[in-house]
């Protein structure tokens, strides 16, 4: 098998996912069998620099050639082999956010991310004129916005784009997306597979002489996956390893939004499937058999990467306060000298919570680093409200902030599945909330009263469906469509366990649920505090 892999490797018989997290910059690098062969990762963590959440310049080319340089790492500790092709290549990213350039392909403004909710007004008058919901972080907003405020930097302008559309451009000098990560930057017919030419006509009529280009001058051209989307330049090349190692003319899929990827990882593209990704962010993606009734504001469409209906809740935050309090614990046992690894100090944690004698304990937590479009949260105060008589318990402790950190998205479901009656046939989870074992699922089958799916890969999460995403597109040749593809190539023998919703974890987390919402204004209150 080693020296399969070996070979395959120098042969560059491989696919590499890349996948810029919010937290964590990562790197898959596959076989032809889709077995995970080598990993890389870098941290990094967004700034919020003059009212804006963003990550810099430099910190985008420095973190992907850290990740990239960790992989090389690791494909050398593991075969004894050094790196210098690969068989397709595809990047993925956090979906929307505001990338723009001008005709030298620099930055006008920082790169502004998914997280900010500066573009409220923007959002409003473009879902009204669309007669659909256009969210404040899609890159339409974040334009439309600019123009609102007559933002000098609209006269440089001459592409706009996302985080992945962005890097896959600097690679291959190709201005294009996947159309899943294009329904985050403007809507999509899915009959066309291309944006909404009523609602491109729509936009154009309402900014008139404002911009010397149409949209689709300035948006990035709509891919589907399978079709190639260019190749590794020489430039390219450096910018992803300055060592010179890589070779060039490596073709690259269509890069992807992590929600789709995440789709991909967990096999959620056909009809009536779902799953949730839970990290920084909180996402549940399901595929629709039949259009919504009417337009939601807590309910967005988008598409898989071949272009089918999505109905996505998007909650901005999920997991930094967890992490937060995880690393608060880690500074006290590091004051006594104690050491310990994530995987034990996580799963520690994570498991007091579902002791039997845990309950809330009488406390409240908003896990807001940022605004929440659906509760009506302007920006982020992470808090934990107790009474005095609260059971101020680390099990007590660690249950709310998992409630906390699945209260929104419940909020956002509940209009999907009770309101419109959408049928979901399998929902799987997968992102970091799911790397301690039971725990994460078991609450979030819990929250949602639906069992939860989770598969080996789970953990591996976006820039695994990145990689196979790239491999799809090297041998799409010898079946019929993505979701063949991954039924059969890639998923017919993967583990999977399926965690059935714990009843009186339910009926617990409802009465928190509850207590959350009548809660929401100490949230709105702390904002004004500290502003």
């Amino acid at each position: 098998m080693k020296t399969t892999t070996i070979k395959n490797i120098q042969s560059g018989n491989t696919a590499l996912g890349l996948e810029f997290g919010s937290t964590r910059i990562k790197a898959v690098l596959l076989d032809p069998d889709n077995h995970i062969i080598a990993t890389g990762s870098h941290q990094w963590e967004n700034q919020f620099h003059e009212g804006v959440w963003t990550y810099s310049e430099a910190a985008i080319w420095q973190g992907l050639q850290s990740c990239y340089s960790n992989l090389v790492d690791d494909v050398s500790r593991q075969y004894n082999v050094v790196l210098q092709t690969v068989g397709a290549i595809g990047i993925s990213g956090m979906m929307h956010g505001y990338i723009a350039l001008d005709a030298s392909d620099n930055l006008v403004v920082p790169f502004r991310t998914w997280r900010n909710t500066m573009t409220k007004e923007a959002s409003e008058k473009l879902s009204k004129k669309f007669i659909f919901h256009v969210p404040q972080r899609w890159t339409i907003a974040h334009l439309y916005q600019a123009l609102l405020n007559k933002e000098e930097h609209l006269n440089d302008i001459t592409h706009v784009t996302t985080l992945a559309g962005y890097v896959h451009y600097k690679l291959t000098g190709q201005k294009v997306v996947g159309i899943g990560e294009a329904s985050g930057i403007f809507p999509i017919d899915s009959t066309t597979k291309d944006y909404d030419q009523n609602m491109v006509d729509a936009f154009e009529s309402i900014i008139q002489e404002q911009l010397p280009y149409t949209v689709k001058e300035l948006l990035p051209h709509v891919l589907v996956a399978g079709e190639e989307a260019g190749q590794l330049t020489k430039q390219g090349a450096l910018l992803l390893d300055p060592s010179g190692q890589l070779s060039t003319g490596i073709p690259f899929a269509p890069p992807e939004g992590d929600a789709q990827t995440g789709m991909i990882a967990t096999n959620a593209i056909k009809v009536r499937t779902g799953n949730v990704s839970a990290g920084t962010s909180i996402f549940a993606m399901v595929v629709l058999d039949k259009p919504l009734s009417k337009p939601y504001e807590m309910i967005d469409i988008v598409t898989t990467p071949v272009g089918d209906s999505v109905a996505m809740v998007h909650v901005n935050n999920c997991t930094s306060d967890i992490n937060a309090w995880v690393e608060f614990v880690r500074n006290i046992l590091q004051s006594f000298g104690q050491k310990v690894s994530d995987d034990e100090l996580f799963q520690t944690i994570f498991q007091s919570a579902l002791q039997p004698d845990v309950s809330t304990g009488k406390m409240l937590a908003y896990n807001y680093f940022s605004g929440e479009h659906i509760t009506g949260v302007s920006a982020g105060r992470p808090l934990l409200v107790r009474t005095s008589d609260s059971e101020f318990t680390l099990g007590n402790v660690m249950k709310v902030h998992l409630f906390s950190a699945l209260a929104t998205l419940r909020i956002g479901m509940d209009t999907l599945m009770d309101t419109e009656q959408t049928t979901i046939d399998s929902l799987t989870g997968h992102g970091g909330l799911f790397k301690t074992p039971i725990v994460g699922a078991t609450f979030l089958a819990s929250a949602l009263n639906t069992p939860i799916t989770t598969l080996t890969t789970a953990g591996e999460g976006g820039p695994y469906g990145m990689a196979l995403l790239a491999n799809y597109m090297v041998q799409k040749e010898d079946y019929d469509n993505l979701e063949n593809y991954l039924n059969i190539k890639v998923f017919s023998e993967n583990d999977k366990e399926v965690i059935q919703p714990v009843q009186t974890l339910h009926q617990e987390f409802n009465e928190y649920l509850a207590s959350y919402k009548k809660g929401l204004d100490i949230e709105r209150i702390a904002i004004k505090q500290f502003e």
